[in-house]
């Protein structure tokens, strides 16, 4: 029997520290041709700044920092060079913070491939000892020391880049980058190819301003919806309203969170704007986002006094069940399936659609929070974690977690219903030995998923996945005690001891009854008064004593 590891803990999330909506711009012609020259111009600009800051590696420094602000200010002005260099600093941070995680998934990878190679072929694993099993066949072994090998080189490299400072990125997606070389593949034409291209490189973002007009001086967005842009300095001839600023003839209205929007930008408080265009589509969009005041996390107790709603995510729905705050099932379960086929929006809007009838389930139900599994699988496709089992790791990849996460945190605080992560072991194991098979019924068809989400719920609560202890060997009943996990005496049906009632334990006659009943030493079998009393024999008639006699 393997070791089971320790459950760790549950706790709430912390709700989303930002907010970003966007909406569509109608542009005209005039707009679009505008919005193009001044995007091309600053993505320009940007790429120079990257491929600077760059070729400086960990040399990079405050003083370092303000030379090139001040040579994009020549060419700009001063806030285009602020929002240009701080969207730099993050592209850079971002490739570090990407390279430090390859690096550690190329040092698993070896570790673990190495771990085999020194195990016998076709060897079993051993949890207790530590051991992994070793591979099936000597085709594999072979293959698997080449792979280490290519794995060794390419740490080597990456090493080499982490202590040199060096990342590699590419200003519109490496990805794209690389369709270039295979566009019959991709099916795309070159000047498809170039438009998708030409607009992933623009630059049109600037940041917020605290105390600022409408909270942002490069790209102005009024309450009415009219935007205005600050063109650069070598543009200023596109300008059409003082000061050498375009107003646009298209308007944006926010339909989703508004409200918030105007309160920020009626204060004058910092809401940063990017304006991108989609060439697929063909179409402008502006995306306004801002910070939010950092609020206290709910405490576990409190998010669970009205009862959680467990649920089991899966590659196709979410399985979800609502408990009350003892742990019990209430209801019947329910399931909210998606779609993730086709394009990254069709799959977007298809999590959100779940999602969102998910939170409306929760409301109804009087739940306060959501209990969810704290999934991580960005080493699940492993095969040396998985063996060769293919569709388990196709299974695996097209679960959505980081996305799904990030959208149902974000969306719950909308609503107000804390989201409670809880560590996914065992959970979909336990829950369908304990509850899948009492709760199916003939109207009910109960499935692994559903029965999941009720021990995801319970272990949220605080309460064990089973249903109650396991009872004691039937010829320990004395000493193994009662069962641990019982319910209240005030409980309704209740599973726990009988309570005591007195008279004799048997099932024939109850007390009170019997041809025995009122004889209450017959009833005290170990001080019965027939095993206390001396025998004697009644006193026989003459008669009977001379016919003894004669027999002798």
């Amino acid at each position: 029997m393997g070791v089971l590891r320790e459950v760790a803990a549950s706790f709430v999330v912390p709700g989303p520290a930002g907010v970003a909506v966007r909406d569509r711009l109608r542009v005209s012609e005039a707009d679009a041709a505008v919005l193009s020259e001044v995007g091309v111009f600053l993505g320009s600009l940007a790429a120079g700044d990257l491929a600077e800051r760059c070729g400086q590696g960990l040399a990079h420094d405050a003083a370092s920092w303000a030379v090139r602000k001040r040579s994009l200010t020549g060419r700009s002005s001063a806030r285009w060079a602020g929002s240009i260099t701080k969207a730099t600093h993050d592209q850079w941070a971002l490739a570090r913070r990407g390279q430090a995680a390859h690096l550690a998934w190329l040092r698993g990878q070896i570790a673990s491939i190495e771990a085999r190679l020194a195990r016998p072929l076709g060897a079993k694993a051993d949890r207790r000892q530590g051991l992994v099993r070793g591979y099936a066949s000597p085709g594999e072994w072979h293959a698997k020391s080449r792979r280490l090998q290519m794995l060794k080189d390419r740490l080597t490299v990456v090493e080499a880049d982490r202590a040199a400072g060096r990342v590699r990125v590419v200003r519109g997606g490496k990805r794209l980058a690389r369709t270039r070389h295979h566009l019959q593949a991709a099916g795309l034409d070159e000047q498809t190819w170039r438009e998708r291209w030409r607009a992933e490189r623009m630059f049109l973002a600037a940041d917020g301003e605290t105390g600022k007009r409408f909270g942002n001086e490069t790209i102005r967005v009024t309450g009415t919806g009219q935007i205005s842009i600050k063109l650069p300095a070598p543009l200023t001839h596109l300008a059409n309203a003082p000061h050498g600023r375009y107003l646009l003839d298209a308007t944006v209205a926010f339909r989703h969170r508004g409200q918030e929007w105007l309160d920020r930008i009626t204060a004058n408080r910092a809401v940063a704007y990017r304006i991108h265009h989609d060439p697929v589509r063909g179409r402008w969009y502006v995306t306004a986002s801002w910070q939010r005041a950092a609020t206290p996390v709910l405490p576990l107790q409190a998010a669970l006094a009205r009862g959680v709603v467990g649920v089991d995510m899966n590659d196709d729905h979410l399985a979800a069940w609502h408990l009350d705050v003892h742990g019990n099932p209430v209801g019947e379960p329910r399931r909210f399936f998606y779609d993730l086929a086709g394009s990254a929006q069709h799959r977007d809007a298809q999590i959100r659609h779940a999602l969102t009838r998910l939170l409306h389930y929760a409301r109804r139900c009087g739940a306060s929070a959501i209990a969810i599994e704290d999934l991580d699988f960005t080493d699940g496709t492993s095969r040396e974690k998985h063996g060769r089992n293919k569709r388990f790791h196709r299974l695996i990849s097209r679960f959505p977690t980081a996305r799904l996460r990030a959208r149902l945190i974000s969306m719950a605080a909308e609503q107000g219903i804390a989201i409670v992560a809880v560590d996914p072991a065992y959970t979909s194991r336990w829950g369908a030995q304990h509850w899948q098979q009492p709760l199916t019924t003939p109207r009910r068809k109960m499935s692994r998923h559903d029965a999941a989400g009720i021990a995801i719920g319970r272990r949220a609560l605080g309460y064990p996945v089973r249903r109650r202890s396991a009872p004691p060997p039937h010829h320990q009943s004395d000493g193994a005690g009662h069962r641990t996990a019982q319910a209240r005496p005030d409980t309704r049906r209740r599973e726990e001891t009988r309570p005591h009632i007195p008279g004799p334990r048997t099932g024939c006659a109850p007390p009170g009854r019997g041809a025995k009943a009122g004889d209450q030493g017959a009833q005290h079998r170990s001080e019965h008064p027939a095993e206390h009393r001396s025998w004697q024999q009644d006193s026989l008639p003459a008669q009977s004593l001379g016919t003894v006699r004669e027999d002798r």
